[in-house]
Order: C-alpha cells, then structure tokens, then sequence
C-alpha cells in the first residue's frame, strides 16, 4: 500500500472511531470505540497508534483540551498493547470481549490518573465518583464485544483486503 494511501486510510478510520463516540456521546459510557481499537490493533498493527493520536487530537478539538484529555493518549495505546499480548498467545475470540469489559471496569481509574496534579484525593474523588459509569462501560463492552466482535472484524477484514489491491 502506497504510504498516501495509507494515510488517507488512517484518517478515515480515525474519523471512524471519532464518528462512532459522537454518535453514542448521548449513551454514559456505553461506546463502539473499545471494539474498534482492538479490531483496528488485530487487523492493522501497530499502524493503530496513528490512528489513535489522530482520534485522540479530534476529541481534544471537539470536547476541548481538559486534563482528561491527556488520559486518552495513554488509554487506548495501552488497550492496543493489551490486545497484542491476547493476540500473540492465540486467544479466543471471546478473550477480547473480556479484556474490553475490565478495560470499561478500569477506563474511570485510567483516566483518573492526571489528577493525582491535584493531590491523592483528587484523584480518588474523581475515580470514585465515577464507578456507576465504570460498571455501565464494562457490562456493554462485554455486550458489544462478545456481540459484535466478529461480524466486524470480518467487516473490517474486507475492507482492509480492498485498500491493498
């Protein structure tokens, strides 16, 4: 694949995943963008970490540049690195639905972590506050992963087959 072509495609698939999370942004916590990064890691490698900064930056424009916006930077490259770790020991299928449930589970103490800036309670008060959602991300992550894992990936698959030729 040319690298333009390459490129334009990881736009787009940025754009995919920014699409998706505005579309559901009137769902708490229930989200496609967990799916896609592991889809998007399985299929594509390590080409995700562009598509990842180029989401990361669209949301930052979008929502604005808060402090939870730094969180995003290591969030989804650690979900990438977590599905190739699954990937290499030949898991299952249902494995990555799983690993996107304890990822909803963690998703409110990840993105806690900036602000330890305003101390140790800062930090626990936002993580705790925030658990109803944690559980509510990582029951439809589940849900959606076991659900939609594989039609997508077959989808995506395809999709990735056409660009090359």
């Amino acid at each position: 694949m040319s690298r333009t072509r390459q490129m334009v495609t990881d736009g787009l698939l940025a754009g995919v995943l920014f699409a998706l999370q505005i579309s559901m942004i009137h769902l708490p916590n229930i989200e496609l963008v967990s799916l896609m990064v592991i889809l998007y890691t399985l299929v594509l490698g390590k080409r995700v970490l562009n598509i990842l900064v180029t989401f990361t930056i669209l949301e930052g424009i979008f929502h604005g540049f808060g402090i939870w916006w730094v969180s995003y930077f290591y969030i989804w490259p650690m979900l990438s690195g977590l599905t190739i770790l699954l990937k290499k020991r030949g898991a299952p299928d249902w494995e990555y639905g799983i690993l996107s449930c304890f990822f909803g589970f963690s998703f409110g103490f990840l993105c806690s972590l900036p602000y330890v800036a305003g101390g140790l309670g800062a930090m626990f008060a936002w993580w705790i506050s925030g658990i109803p959602f944690d559980v509510t991300h990582g029951i439809s992550n589940l849900v959606i992963g076991l659900v939609l894992f594989k039609p997508v990936k077959r989808i995506l698959e395809l999709c990735m087959k056409e660009t090359k030729q």
